[in-house]
């Protein structure tokens, strides 16, 4: 344990002076990425906010046809933009952008609805334009909304009773709790913390395997009187402890930038306080071995600096591919997928954010898999480094 805590000593020491290396993985990523995502956050929730309130412009062709129609759109806050254009036409101005929404009243319309028959009514719309579909819902809705009153209408004036035509009335109870609500608003969280966890041994890494290598120190380095796996644990070690700090420092700096949000003014809480945020760093803590193993196995492979930073910057994204598995297979958490590391670590991240302490049988599966998975890949580490091809 001595040689490995010599190594691990060494090598942490350097890694700290390098200015630019502690600038990039431990203070640009634990603290770029909590501001980015605030940042995303309070986009997102003002332009939803701003959405709800601001009036949609529909460009209506044959407007004449349904004056109370228009009238309508107008009082549920929808401008109305009389526009002439055959259908051609009314295409080609959704499909260029000029009009978002293009409502087109076909000759028929007044007549068949004096007749208490259904009247069509042409909506167009570019269903690949997500910025659009906001302005959609919205005119969609208004739509609905005039179809059930002139429904309501109709019946009465037949002396029937409107409500007959509701067999089930579905009342809604929401369960959920403002912390629970939060949890969809930091669904990015886990992302951002394993990546920004991972970043932090990045460097140090590469420098130790391929940057050894490439200064021509490695040879010297391995014919020390120290059995050439403690060396290379020694730099796992290293490399974990610089994981572990930009894990503590991202998930603290998430604390600290997630209250400025006013969350609480859209029914929602960031449960992040301090009991959270440390829930959060253990049950990622166990991952850092992991990590760091996986990413000096991957440069012990790779001969200069550069080639270690092309083939790392793609490992470095397979931890996170659990999770975009999880959301095209709409898992949930059970015992045999926390067998699944990083996807067991957001299960447990995503409980800790909703208030709802984590099964012991749970966490204790992720830890054992997280760390006996770290521990192999660092044997194996280590057997690498005992060949004699490992010089080059």
């Amino acid at each position: 344990m001595r040689a490995i805590w010599s190594v691990f000593r060494k090598e942490f020491a350097e890694n700290l002076r390098d200015r630019r290396t502690v600038f990039s993985a431990l203070l640009f990523g634990p603290l770029f990425g909590p501001l980015l995502l605030a940042g995303m956050l309070q986009l997102m929730i003002k332009r939803s906010d701003v959405g709800a309130d601001q009036p949609v412009t529909l460009a209506v062709v044959h407007g004449e046809r349904a004056p109370n129609l228009l009238s309508w759109l107008e009082q549920n806050r929808i401008t109305v933009k009389r526009i002439v254009a055959d259908d051609g036409g009314a295409r080609e101005a959704v499909r260029s952008k000029q009009q978002a929404v293009v409502l087109d009243i076909p000759a028929d319309y007044g007549s068949r609805l004096a007749k208490g028959e259904p009247a069509a009514l042409l909506l167009y719309q570019d269903g690949s334009d997500a910025i659009a579909d906001r302005s959609i819902g919205r005119v969609r809705g208004a739509l609905n909304q005039y179809n059930a009153s002139i429904a309501q209408l109709r019946l009465l004036a037949r002396g029937v009773d409107p409500s007959i035509a509701n067999a089930v009335a579905v009342q809604n109870i929401d369960v959920s709790t403002p912390r629970t609500r939060g949890v969809l608003a930091l669904s990015m969280l886990s992302y951002l913390v394993i990546f920004a966890t991972l970043m932090g041994g990045l460097y140090l890494a590469i420098d130790a395997t391929a940057g050894e290598r490439e200064r021509g120190s490695l040879e010297s380095l391995l014919t020390t009187p120290v059995p050439r796996e403690y060396i290379i644990y020694g730099k796992i070690l290293a490399a974990a402890a610089c994981m572990l700090i930009s894990l503590t420092l991202t998930v603290c700096a998430c604390a600290a930038v997630l209250p400025l949000i006013r969350l609480e003014d859209y029914g929602m809480t960031a449960n992040l306080g301090p009991a959270t945020a440390l829930g959060v760093i253990a049950v990622v803590a166990p991952l850092v071995l992991a990590g760091a193993s996986l990413l000096t196995v991957v440069a012990s492979f790779t001969r200069s600096y550069r080639e270690a930073q092309t083939w790392l910057g793609f490992v470095i994204l397979i931890p996170t591919l659990p999770l975009a598995f999880m959301s095209m297979l709409s898992l949930t958490p059970s015992t045999a997928l926390m067998a699944v590391p990083s996807l067991s670590q957001h299960f447990l991240m995503t409980s800790l954010l909703r208030d709802e302490p984590p099964r012991a049988i749970d966490v204790a599966v992720s830890a054992s898999v997280s760390l006996l998975l770290g521990i192999v890949l660092a044997w194996i580490a280590g057997r690498l480094y005992r060949r004699e091809a490992i010089l080059g």
